[in-house]
């Protein structure tokens, strides 16, 4: 894993802090009537505004500013003519790469604040153990710590953690080491020691009904349930330092 040093991470302080600006304007712009491509094309020049680069046009074959998942679609589906509709789940994923270095965010909400209880309870869920997640990122804690609060706070809920799908170290590259999974694959002594200097996006990643994924019919990119259920994904970059834990965005 690339350790930074306080330099480094300062300077993700500082893009984190301009990323949060563009999503804040975004969150109060996005609304039903909007097509997803409406929404990347504003967050492009919000992105630009704030002197930043799209994170996500630095992936090869990606095209675009933001992934926009909807419903049933999980992770990495592009923009496109699709239409926001009143109640629909809609995955902001988004990432500004400012003076070197990335930063990563994803929040999911309801379209014009019309949600049944069930959706309520089922995206609170997933803010909740992502910030129970990033109290187990602190020096002297283990990987699998975060791990391990990802997959209690998700399947204790009665949900499913996406296992195919996860969090990841960030920097001069989008993804780096290490995998920051959604569940315990060995024991947790057995994983990383979480040290200062380690920048990570934790995702909490999850479904109403399977931890099964499949790519959606027609699309190189999205991924969606595979029986269709509801999802979400909720995602901040963090740093960890002597000092305690930054939540970068």
């Amino acid at each position: 894993m690339d350790i930074k040093t306080p330099e480094e991470i300062e300077v993700m302080k500082k893009g984190g802090q301009r990323l949060r600006t563009v999503v804040k304007a975004l969150l109060n712009k996005i609304e039903a009537g909007m097509t997803t491509k409406e929404v990347d094309l504003l967050a492009e020049k919000l992105i630009k505004e704030q002197g930043g680069e799209p994170s996500f046009k630095k992936v090869d074959n990606y095209f675009w500013s933001t992934c926009l998942p909807i419903n049933e679609q999980v992770v990495h589906t592009p923009p496109m003519e699709r239409e926001l509709k009143v109640s629909d789940v809609l995955t902001l994923d988004i990432g500004m790469y400012f003076e070197g270095y990335h930063t990563d965010f994803a929040t999911s909400f309801v379209i014009g604040n019309k949600a049944n209880i069930e959706t309520v309870k089922f995206l609170e869920v997933g803010k909740k153990t992502l910030q129970k997640a990033i109290n187990q990122a602190r020096v002297g804690k283990r990987l699998g710590h975060i791990s391990e609060a990802i997959l209690t706070g998700i399947e204790g809920a009665g949900y499913h953690v996406m296992r195919e799908l996860t969090g990841h170290g960030i920097g001069k590259e989008l993804h780096e080491d290490p995998y920051v999974f959604g569940y315990l694959d060995r024991p947790i002594d057995k994983t990383s020691l979480i040290k200062p200097g380690l920048t990570i996006a934790v995702e909490v990643i999850y479904a109403k009904g399977t931890e099964d994924i499949k790519y959606e019919k027609g699309n190189d990119w999205s991924i969606v349930s595979a029986d269709r259920s509801l999802t979400a994904c909720f995602e901040h970059t963090i740093a960890i330092t002597e000092k305690g834990t930054l939540i970068l965005t």
